[in-house]
């Protein structure tokens, strides 16, 4: 199958293209490679390319600079996937979009299902959430799906920052009243992979088995890989004083993937563990 990943250099890119380049015909282009919000070009990529799919993982993912400046959260998260939308549909290509938990508000005690409504209270999750009502209304052939709380190797993640503070002996306050599931970002990508191997398509909510609170996923890192001794606090977000607001439970039930009656994602202390492996996180 003819494959093409956006955002090819972010951390789920780079897992997408080393998970899908093993069995499919893959481009992977960058946001220097191709610069979505530009639907002439966007249009031009895929005519070339031809892909059967097109895995949409490029985005805006700061949520308190999406909050600071709306203008580009909008151009970037809702137009330009609005431009993909409509390239995959001239191109005659199935779209998969990468969206996220903070399309939720937070405030349902269990974990949100695909069937539930979502009602963002970010700029962030806006722009996302309005990418995705564009993939769903110009292209018949798609998959939108949430995740949340990624780390793997190639990018900035949670995991990476708390370790390098830590060795650095700094500190480290944590934030205890935000819930959501940890995802890894190379179980997310298989995941996927078996996904668009069909027509599968509408919402699907996937991420790794089981949750916690930031400061438990905080100490279990440093359980596993940090320095003794180092200090963790535990914070409320309301100390943080961060631009945008974040939902207190975004914990996704892959409530579809399990109805389908496959197997559920790892639980996230696994590969936690695998991830804590890699030797970009050596000390």
């Amino acid at each position: 199958m003819k494959i093409l990943i956006t955002g090819a250099g972010g951390m789920l890119g780079r897992a997408l293209g080393d998970t899908l380049s093993a069995e499919h015909d893959v481009t992977a282009v960058t946001r220097g490679d191709l610069d979505v919000t530009d639907l002439g070009r966007t249009l031009a990529a895929l005519g070339r390319a031809k892909p059967q799919v097109v895995i949409h993982a490029g985005g805006w993912a700061d949520v308190d600079g999406c909050e600071r400046d709306p203008d580009r959260a909008w151009r970037v998260n809702a137009l330009g996937s609005r431009n993909v939308a409509v390239a995959c549909q001239e191109a005659g290509a199935a779209c998969c979009y990468i969206s996220t938990d903070y399309v939720f508000d937070g405030e349902k005690r269990d974990p949100y299902t695909e069937f539930d409504a979502p009602n963002p209270i970010s700029c962030y999750g806006a722009s996302k959430l309005a990418g995705e009502r564009y993939v769903q209304t110009l292209t018949p052939r798609h998959w939108i799906v949430r995740s949340s709380w990624l780390f793997g190797p190639g990018g900035k993640n949670f995991v990476k920052t708390l370790l390098t503070k830590a060795r650095a002996g700094q500190e480290l306050r944590v934030v205890d009243d935000q819930v959501g599931s940890p995802t890894y970002t190379s179980d997310l990508a298989r995941a996927i992979s078996r996904l668009i191997g069909g027509p599968h398509y509408g919402i699907w909510h996937l991420t790794n088995n089981g949750a916690c609170s930031w400061h438990r996923f905080a100490a279990a890192i440093l359980d596993a890989a940090g320095p003794k001794g180092t200090r963790l606090e535990p914070i409320g977000s309301k100390d943080l004083q961060r631009p945008a607001p974040r939902p207190r439970n975004s914990v996704l039930r892959n409530y579809c993937w399990t109805l389908e009656g496959w197997p559920p994602l790892r639980p996230w202390g696994d590969a936690l563990r695998e991830y804590l492996a890699h030797p970009e996180l050596s000390a």
